[in-house]
């Protein structure tokens, strides 16, 4: 088949990890993204290539680079090259990797880097053992030439004043949806999540970019110990997104025409076949339904569709995988079986969770898995916010027969029915779904989705010790309370 030279195409991936006995060997984080281009342009065969960037985008992370694209591009000789960073969001290296792909489908890009990298790791401990890192300086006045994306609120005042303030508190209260929509028990769901999880963790054990390469079994994922304790019920600490590390990773993409220019052998070309984007409402308030994502199911069916695939067509998937309530909802709104492998990263427990920047780590990962599959077809998700924002992308070995295809399907979400919520209450309720936040000591405040007689959804806690405990044993969703003007709980 011929290749048009505007198909946009993956051709280089790099990683990079490390955790120095001397941490005065650390790398800075914009040294870490240096390292990881300079893996994807060896990887591509063609090094040069990063030299002739139109275009280098980075990862927001949790660093203070005005301008970090600006450095990069510089130290491979890329001077001339437009800088970009984005905003902040998991559903973000997806989605600029979508954007890009379209520009260079019109001709508006040749060659773009797309590169993140975080050093939480280190920098904790340098500052606790007392250690100056020397970070590059930038002039007081630079600046990017764009920023990709745009910052949105996605939780309330009232949402954080009940306690629902981070990604820890919100999906183990999604997890408890999921379960009650099952059907399951409380043990036969726990005993479910850790078996998923397992296999997470055993893609990661043979992973050498992973984090965490420690075999664990199921039962050892979520049994609670000193090292696993439970963190908002039904979730260990092994079933949370991990960000405490130093990790980069890089992609090159480019044409087809520049990919040939620059002397990249076919076989390191992975061609991006679709992409789409959507978001579900900004306030977890007003979904519908806490277990159910009405934008991953319209942006998952669009991205198979422009690919001209199915879900059963699929021979590798990455999900996103922050807690195990994102691939349970992703995987059941895109009609993927559970029990098929559902990362290959081994996931943001294990693999590693480095803030924005993930996704590029599993697009990475994606491409040699492709390159080592010559014309199967892989699927990467992301997830952005409180399972808020998300990106999708087909890629392939083989080219695209329609062309690179992407589509926004907000409007189709938009659609979606939506629910009203109040920020005051007092009154009968019915528990919709929470969960069980746990200290080191134990249960310290249950936080409660409740759902009005009317339909509307209020927020609410209790830090009641019997209650919290039975929480943990039996099923509360569907039982009615109350709920007093001070967002206090009432179970019975």
């Amino acid at each position: 088949m011929s290749v048009d030279p505007r198909s946009p195409v993956l051709v280089g991936a790099g990683q990079f990890v490390q955790r120095p006995e001397n941490l005065e060997e650390a790398l800075e984080p914009v040294a870490m993204m240096a390292e990881a281009v300079a893996a994807a342009a060896a990887d591509s065969g063609a090094e040069a290539i990063a030299g002739r960037s139109d275009l280098v985008a980075v990862v927001k992370g949790a660093w203070r680079y005005a301008d970090p694209g600006r450095l990069i591009a510089e130290r491979f000789g890329a001077s001339e090259a437009r800088t970009a960073i984005t905003g902040d969001g998991g559903n973000t290296p997806q989605s600029v990797i979508n954007r890009l792909a379209a520009r260079i489908a019109a001709g508006q890009l040749d060659v773009a880097v797309l590169v993140g990298a975080e050093g939480i790791w280190s920098r904790r401990r340098m500052r606790a053992a007392g250690v100056e890192r020397a970070v590059t300086q930038q002039p007081a006045d630079a600046r990017p030439d764009e920023v990709i994306g745009s910052e949105i609120p996605m939780s309330s005042e009232n949402e954080r004043a009940r306690g629902f303030e981070l990604p820890v508190h919100f999906y183990p209260t999604f997890e408890s949806a999921v379960r009650h929509d099952r059907g399951e028990t409380i043990e036969e769901h726990r005993v479910r999540i850790s078996q998923l999880w397992a296999r997470f963790n055993a893609v990661a054990v043979a992973n050498p970019y992973a984090w965490y390469r420690k075999p664990m079994t199921a039962e050892e994922i979520r049994t609670p110990s000193p090292d696993n304790r439970m963190v908002g019920f039904p979730y260990t600490k092994a079933m949370n997104s991990n960000w405490d590390l130093d990790q980069a990773a890089a992609v090159i993409l480019c044409s087809a025409g520049a990919a040939e220019a620059a002397g990249v052998p076919r076989d390191r070309w992975v061609f991006l076949h679709a992409g789409a984007d959507a978001h579900d409402t900004l306030l977890v308030s007003n979904r519908w339904s806490l277990g159910r994502s009405p934008a991953i199911r319209a942006a998952g069916g669009r991205v198979l569709e422009l690919a001209g695939v199915g879900a059963d067509d699929l021979a590798h998937v990455d999900l996103y995988s922050c807690f195990p309530s994102a691939v349970q909802v992703a995987a059941a709104e895109i009609g993927l079986a559970e029990d098929r492998q559902l990362t290959v990263t081994g996931g943001l427990t294990f693999a590693g969770g480095p803030l924005n920047n993930y996704v590029t780590h599993s697009v990475a990962t994606m491409a040699g898995v492709l390159r080592s599959d010559p014309g199967s077809v892989g699927l990467v998700t992301a997830n952005g916010g409180y399972l808020t924002k998300h990106a999708m992308g087909v890629y392939s070995t083989e080219p695209p027969p329609a062309g690179y295809r992407w589509d926004d399907v907000q409007p189709q979400v938009d659609a979606e029915p939506t629910r009203e919520s109040v920020d005051e209450h007092e009154g009968a309720v019915e528990i919709e779904a929470y969960t069980v936040m746990h200290g080191r000591e134990g249960p310290e405040k249950a936080l409660v989705a409740c759902l009005l007689p009317d339909g509307r959804r209020a927020w609410g806690n209790t830090t009641d010790a019997d209650t919290m405990v039975a929480m943990t044993k039996d099923e509360f969703i569907g039982r009615p309370a109350q709920l007093a003007a001070s967002g206090e709980v009432r179970v019975g």
